[in-house]
């Protein structure tokens, strides 16, 4: 059995939010589990795809607790899926926003929704299981 590759995973917070606390929090726990972490901060989502794509990331996680999760959301997969990008990696969401709004997010093509009191292991056996499903990494130039 060969090595594993590292998951590499873009994280960033959606829109103009401030609070960073919980990103970085995540950042830092994958890390330690052994991923590979690019986080941007602020970035609206032509940005995030963009940098997530010339990464070759696995995995591209935005936080949001402004307010904004389902139109930025919204606007983050609708152009991913203009780009090709959904199926070839795994799109997460996390923050603090109304229980009632998973479902929603989900709809909007999110593999996973993270609310408060996810723990970061949580968040990683999420990750090493959507990516162990055999997802391809974002960078259209690879195999």
């Amino acid at each position: 059995m060969g090595e594993r590759r590292r998951i590499k995973v873009l994280l960033a917070k959606l829109g103009l939010d401030v609070h960073n606390r919980g990103v970085l929090t995540v950042a830092k726990g994958l890390s330690s589990a052994g991923m590979e972490v690019v986080y941007i901060g602020n970035a609206l989502p032509p940005e995030i795809l963009d940098v997530a794509i010339q990464e070759g990331a696995d995995v591209v996680g935005v936080s949001c607790l402004s307010g904004a999760h389902l139109t930025l959301g919204s606007s983050l997969m609708d152009l991913a899926r203009e780009k090709g990008l959904v199926g070839d990696g795994v799109f997460l969401i996390g923050g603090v926003f109304p229980p009632q709004d998973v479902g929603k997010l989900r709809d909007l093509g999110f593999d996973a929704v993270f609310l408060p009191g996810t723990t970061v292991e949580e968040i990683v056996r999420t990750i090493d299981s959507l990516v162990g499903k055999g997802t391809a990494s974002l960078n259209q130039e690879e195999g």
